[in-house]
């Protein structure tokens, strides 16, 4: 056994754990020896250069391994992945080893100049390339497949063997995050700097957006409060009110264009340059050769793709939306009984029981919702798509069609089919609220409330009444790989978009849905930090510089809204009287408000530009550089 281990005796003796990899129980120690081997290997022999060693519990060695690297290599590693940090003259320039010397706080001594979450990105980056070279199959399981540049660490999850990699929470680090981001009640802005570098780009730009939403929504719920109050009948009041929501939509999410762009610049992603993209784990195909690359690679007909995306996937989204239509219409039949049981008993209990409809449907579109979105998972891995991006964008499109119409058809049919505008209000509110409820409680709560018992389970078999900074590693590690893996922002930023949509498509029949929306969000700030710190494990940070396709929803669903709220002030029975004669007239001048609003829209959205000044001659300053340099050689 010993002698196996004795390469590992060249380690430096300041070893920091920075990565878990966790390996199936009983894995052959052929396989173990080989993996190990080629993570600790010399990068020129196909290796990563990475320090490996096991983790030792009181009961011997277990299958799990801690991964880090030598100062040295992970500046090497911030070359390779293309890290941008802050220059001595404040430029942000993309990192080189060769200029070290000229970045702000560097020095040889120095190991904090790169964040932990960046070190662990870089071993995730190098594990994640390391390549079969000339393997035909992992030593040790015949049937795991190897082939040139395949990527190891992709086959040894497909086919179980490795049961996870996750980075490890720094304690201390945490307990500082924690008591500035929402261990202090109080009013003010979230470290999102110290967001940004415990847990990486992506999530911190998911907390500023929220952060950012949420003080956008103030102005719009701050002008709802009076027409609530005065409960205003007259609709030529609401004109005013949704012109404003619907010019402030687009300011904010042109503003928050700016904003994101001054906050990657400063984190470093805004001029990050994406590698050619690695086809995604799950993606698998035929061997063969990628022709842009010239890598060997799998390859897979993007025809048999087309096929299995229009015959397959297209008639499954559609038949779901029937479903959820059809479950729709159910709801108002029990919506028209319970409308009959209260006209008959008008009692306290019959008049509550007006709600329950509401509530039920609530519900049920909430399970829907969770179902369907299993279902679309699996059949864009199905679909087989070769990049990560085209994977995500196929699933959120799925995703959202399918919530739209199921949190919103039921407000679109009550409005434009049954114009009642006292039950839109009704079921808008109740709807929006029970949602809010729902989600917090299904994201957050529940969560904490499984890990808190479990962690009381951990605690009680270590028989150790220990605070979380005194854990030893080996405990540490063990609780954290039983910590529920956080998969991305997804879900969060789909409740802000439906909230989105639940605040300005109907803005004018219900005022108060931007308060609630306000208060929910403060809420969700906090539970939402509250998830991160405590219930899962620490994510992988993900470079990224805006919020992606999220971007182009929101202005979608802001436009929609315009033509929603202009048909509804269109059919209110004020502006029917100023055209008694001919309903053309109003369709006519319905129609060209609506496209004069718009019209305001566009003409705004291309005035506010997408950067600050300041940020785009930063920019063009480093193009200019980069030309000149290439002049040089």
């Amino acid at each position: 056994e010993m002698e196996s281990w004795s390469f590992l005796d060249t380690v430096e003796s300041n070893f920091r754990p920075l990565v878990v990899i966790e390996l199936a129980k009983g894995t052959k120690e052929e396989t173990i020896e080989w993996f190990t081997k080629r993570i600790v290997d010399k990068k020129a022999n196909g290796g990563a250069q990475l320090l490996i060693k096991p983790l030792v519990t009181e009961n011997g060695v277990e299958n799990i391994y801690l991964v880090g690297a030598s100062h040295l290599r992970l500046l090497l590693g911030a070359e390779t992945v293309g890290l941008v940090k802050e220059c001595n003259d404040n430029s942000m320039r993309t990192f080189t080893y060769s200029s070290r010397k000229t970045f702000k706080d560097f020095a040889d001594d120095n190991h904090n100049f790169l964040t932990m979450a960046e070190c662990q990105y870089i071993i995730k980056h190098e594990l994640e390339n390391l390549r079969a070279k000339n393997e035909k199959m992992i030593p040790g399981y015949p049937q795991a497949k190897l082939y040139p540049g395949k990527s190891i660490v992709r086959r040894l999850l497909t086919s179980g063997i490795l049961v996870q990699i996750f980075p490890l929470h720094d304690r201390e680090e945490l307990k500082k995050l924690r008591h500035s981001w929402y261990g202090r009640v109080k009013v003010g802005y979230q470290p999102l700097d110290d967001i940004r570098c415990y847990f990486g780009e992506t999530i911190a730009l998911y907390f500023g957006f929220l952060e950012y939403f949420t003080f956008a929504l103030i102005p719009m719920a701050v002008i709802g409060i009076p027409y609530y109050v005065f409960a205003w009948e007259d609709y030529d009041k609401y004109v005013m009110f949704a012109t404003f929501n619907l010019l402030w939509s687009t300011v904010i999410l042109e503003v928050w264009k700016r904003i994101c762009a001054i906050l990657t610049y400063r984190w470093g992603t805004l001029l990050m340059k994406r590698q050619f993209e690695e086809p995604r784990p799950g993606f698998h195909g035929v061997l063969g050769i990628n022709p842009v690359t010239g890598r060997e690679e799998p390859v897979y007909s993007s025809i048999k793709r087309q096929l299995r995306i229009y015959l397959v996937s297209l008639p499954f989204v559609c038949l779901c939306l029937y479903f959820s239509l059809y479950v729709m219409m159910i709801y108002f039949d029990l919506e028209q009984w319970a409308l009959d049981y209260h006209e008959e008993n008008e009692s306290n209990f019959s008049s509550l029981m007006l709600y329950v409809p509401s509530i039920i449907y609530a519900i049920v579109i909430e399970i829907m919702n969770r179902i369907y979105r299993y279902a679309a998972e699996f059949l864009t891995s199905w679909e087989n798509h070769r990049l990560e991006s085209s994977y995500q964008n196929h699933l959120i499109l799925k995703v959202l069609v399918f919530n739209f119409l199921n949190c919103f058809a039921s407000l679109f049919y009550i409005a434009f089919v049954l114009f009642d505008m006292k039950l839109l209000r009704q079921s808008l509110a109740t709807l929006l609220i029970t949602s809010q409820i729902l989600n917090q409680f299904a994201e957050s709560l529940l969560p904490y409330w499984l890990q808190k018992r479990y962690n009381r389970r951990m605690k009680q078999r270590m028989c150790s009444q220990k605070t979380d900074t005194d854990l030893s590693l080996a405990e540490q590690v063990n609780m954290e790989k039983e910590m529920g893996t956080y998969l991305g922002t997804f879900d969060d930023y789909l409740e802000l978009f439906l909230q989105f949509g639940y605040v300005s498509l109907f803005s004018c029949v219900y005022p108060l849905a931007a308060v609630f929306a306000v208060l929910n969000n403060v809420t969700e700030i906090y539970s939402d930090a509250l998830k991160m710190c405590r219930v899962y494990k620490r994510p992988f940070a993900e470079p990224t510089a805006n919020i992606g396709v999220w971007q182009l929803a929101f202005e979608t669903m802001s436009v929609i809204s315009v033509v929603t709220n202009c048909i509804l002030i269109g059919m209110s029975p004020q502006v029917d009287a100023l055209f008694p004669d001919s309903k053309m007239d109003l369709v006519l001048t319905v129609a060209l408000v609506e496209h004069l609003l718009l019209a305001i829209k566009f003409i705004m959205a291309f005035v506010i530009p997408d950067k600050p000044r300041d940020i785009q001659m930063k920019l063009a300053k480093l193009e200019f550089e980069s030309l000149e340099a290439l002049k040089q050689q």
